[in-house]
């Protein structure tokens, strides 16, 4: 899941899957939740996302918080333009600006990625002991604790 929170985060939207999933495959994680939790970033919240990716971005780069470019990719974004036409402004806005979106990206990815991976790994675990516990019920055997 964690994998899918940091892809999700980042300004690749029509690839955030595929970037779950590779991330899922190289680390032996769950290509299933990987892919699942790259909604993070849904239609719903996708220009909040890129929003606080840009300005955390250019506020770690020094550069300015309001740019042509960055009006034009928010206004695709705010009109539900198809992914690949935000992608095609993200490409053509220039490198500070795409730079901004990907460095503000890495960021909160990370810092949401870790408490995503803290949370599922505990609920994985208790859900494992959890079956566990009623496995060894069904087989008359009491818990072990």
């Amino acid at each position: 899941m964690a994998f899918g929170v940091f892809a999700g985060m980042m300004p690749i939207m029509p690839f955030q899957t595929a970037v779950a999933v590779t991330l899922a495959i190289f680390f032996k994680g769950s290509k299933i939740t990987a892919a699942i939790g790259t909604w993070i970033s849904n239609p719903l919240n996708l220009y909040l996302v890129y929003f606080y990716n840009f300005k955390l971005g250019a506020f770690l780069l020094g550069i300015p918080k309001k740019s042509a470019g960055f009006s034009a990719i928010m206004a695709a974004i705010r009109s539900g333009e198809e992914a690949m036409v935000v992608v095609g402004e993200l490409m053509s806005v220039g490198g500070t600006t795409a730079m901004a979106f990907l460095v503000g990206g890495v960021v909160m990815g990370t810092l949401t990625s870790i408490p995503t991976y803290l949370f599922f790994l505990y609920s994985f675990r208790r859900i494992k002991s959890w079956r566990q516990s009623r496995r060894e019920m069904r087989n008359g055997r009491l818990p072990e604790q």
